[in-house]
């Protein structure tokens, strides 16, 4: 036979686990193997046929759900509530800022350029000095400030 020499229940004995844990495993697969009875394997882990099988049914369980297939890549973070309350909160200093920014700019052009938002408010395209009718203010028989 080539390649490596097949291992069986005595792989235990070199994984990760207390002695208890291994000793149980090694018995478990060596009546899954065939080298043991349960009956022996009972007596030898000094338990009853009934923990026996629940103790073969648990471990085959959990190498069935270890060797399942997973997603690849790493896992999806799962943002705990501070950590999404801490989000919302540093995207609304942001708006906040912003809106700072922008208030900053209109009261810069407020101070620097006032002739212009008052020319703007008296001014209106397309009409002469009185409008296109006339005086408002002598419509209502009001004298305007230049006839007094």
């Amino acid at each position: 036979m080539r390649g490596r020499t097949p291992v069986g229940p005595e792989l235990t004995e070199k994984l990760a686990g207390s002695t208890l844990a291994r000793e149980r495993m090694q018995v478990i697969l060596e009546t899954i193997a065939g080298e043991c009875r349960v009956q022996e394997a009972c007596e030898q882990l000094g338990i009853c046929q009934q923990r026996f099988e629940r103790l073969r049914v648990l471990a085959i369980e959990a190498g069935i759900a270890a060797l399942e297939l997973k997603p690849a890549g790493r896992p999806a973070k799962v943002l705990s509530e501070t950590e999404i309350e801490n989000i919302r909160l540093q995207q609304r200093i942001a708006e906040l800022e912003a809106e700072l920014k922008i208030t900053h700019i209109r009261v810069e052009l407020a101070t620097q350029l006032p002739q212009l938002g008052a020319a703007t408010k008296n001014h209106h395209p397309g009409r002469g000095e009185h409008g296109s009718r006339g005086s408002p203010a002598r419509d209502r028989g009001t004298p305007r400030s230049r006839d007094r």
